[in-house]
């Protein structure tokens, strides 16, 4: 158990510290179209870093209790709740992606042009996946159900996670109440996952932080290859 606490907590840490450095090693550039995205302040690390350290919380056994708190939830829900089951969360884990693409077709304009945002997602997801799949495999934690030994971190809530920032960066500074939505949705395939007995509390949360992470650190590093001349162009007429 130590052990497997050890390992969580050293992934932990080298998520937090590999988008710290990320984020230091890009030069400042003071060109125009840089100064047209937002910049990446280490604030938005904070996040992150709060769901992550709340799943490491979760799943010690303190000296002062038996158990963790990991544990009683999962015996309370085994006690309250044995025969909840839904796919919805298979579903609703993609849901602020879609939205943001239908919206923007009705007429709820992203931050960034179709390319770009697609580039921006795909990259998010596949960093994420990189996350999660590494942890998976080195931590090897039994799943609730007993179903597979994949349990650390959800990769469901990762997911639904990354699609939820990744709504909030493209709506949310012109449509406030966007980021609530897709928070919403995002939160309730973590408690979902929880309710259908697939993870642990404190895998959800860390799959909440690693899902932020990825595309926290996507978004402060992608290139907009694309669409720069149309970019300049706009800011040189406006």
């Amino acid at each position: 158990m130590k052990a497997k606490l050890a390992v969580r907590i050293s992934i932990a840490c080298c998520c937090l510290l590999s988008g710290i450095q990320q984020i230091n090693a890009q030069s400042l550039d003071t060109s125009a179209m840089s100064r047209h995205y937002k910049r990446f302040t280490t604030r938005q690390l904070y996040a992150s870093s709060a769901f992550i350290a709340a799943g490491v919380i979760a799943s010690v056994k303190w000296q002062t209790n038996e158990t963790s708190f990991d544990a009683k939830v999962c015996k309370r829900r085994n006690e309250e709740m044995s025969h909840f089951k839904t796919d919805v969360d298979d579903y609703l884990q993609f849901a602020p992606v879609a939205l943001t693409y239908a919206f923007d077709a009705m007429g709820m304009k992203c931050k960034n042009d179709f390319a770009n945002r697609t580039a921006l997602a795909l990259k998010s997801h596949l960093l994420m996946t990189a996350i999660v799949t590494s942890a998976k495999l080195i931590i090897n934690t039994e799943r609730p159900d007993k179903t597979g030994n994949n349990s650390f971190p959800s990769g469901h809530t990762a997911q639904a996670f990354v699609a939820a920032t990744f709504m909030s960066e493209e709506l949310g500074q012109r449509y406030k109440w966007t980021p609530y939505v897709a928070y919403t949705i995002a939160s309730s395939v973590g408690v979902l996952r929880v309710l259908n007995n697939k993870h642990y509390v404190s895998d959800v949360l860390v799959g909440a932080g690693v899902g932020i992470l990825a595309t926290k650190l996507v978004y402060a590093t992608h290139q907009y290859r694309w669409g720069k001349n149309k970019l300049k162009k706009k800011m040189v007429l406006g």
